[in-house]
């Protein structure tokens, strides 16, 4: 059983959506007691990093999250508030992963950065099972996390830029999997068979 974690602003019924096509269980809470008992958790993304952690601190999440023993995979601001820090409003994160996400150099490229992206597998990754090198996934984002030891994919916007990490348990995509069509449902796919 999959819990997904509801922090008032994640992309919820779009993930939900997305899992029920894949005939994967899963229930929607914000309960510590309730997402106990799930065997992997998504924290799905949308939002900015200071309100999701507010939010994730009001239910007693951020210690409970450092913690968690099972598959656990961020997508988006999911994946962001992984690493030590946030550059939107001056977040602290969870600290999972070493880095500090920034904002992308307005001066460059246009913010946010949205649409389809190829996406560059860097090391292994069971997320990206039966997924080619270079396929494209559906990026909505204005803060970019660096490229680091736990980077398993990048995307090019400016510069290169993590599209995934992996830590241990600890799985992130920036990249909307619910909504990339048959590749980001393969992602989530290999989340719930694979990871």
């Amino acid at each position: 059983m999959i819990g997904i974690i509801d922090y008032g602003a994640g992309n919820v019924r779009s993930v939900g959506n997305a899992l029920e096509r894949l005939q994967a269980p899963f229930f929607v809470s914000s309960s510590v007691s309730d997402l106990n008992k799930a065997h992997k958790l998504i924290l799905p993304g949308v939002g900015e990093a200071q309100s999701a952690m507010k939010s994730l601190g009001q239910s007693g999440l951020i210690e409970w999250l450092k913690a968690v023993k099972v598959p656990f995979l961020g997508i988006c601001i999911g994946m962001q508030i992984l690493f030590d820090h946030s550059d939107e409003r001056e977040t602290p994160c969870l600290g999972v992963v070493a880095g500090r996400v920034q904002r992308f150099d307005a001066g460059r490229v246009k913010i946010p950065h949205m649409g389809w992206n190829r996406t560059s597998i860097r090391q292994p990754d069971p997320l990206f099972q039966g997924i080619d090198d270079g396929e494209f996934f559906y990026f909505v984002h204005s803060f970019r996390a660096p490229v680091v030891e736990a980077t398993s994919a990048v995307t090019e916007y400016a510069g290169d830029f993590s599209a995934a990490v992996r830590k241990g348990n600890y799985y992130g995509v920036q990249f909307h999997a619910e909504k990339s069509g048959n590749a980001g449902l393969q992602v989530l796919r290999n989340f719930v068979e694979l990871c």
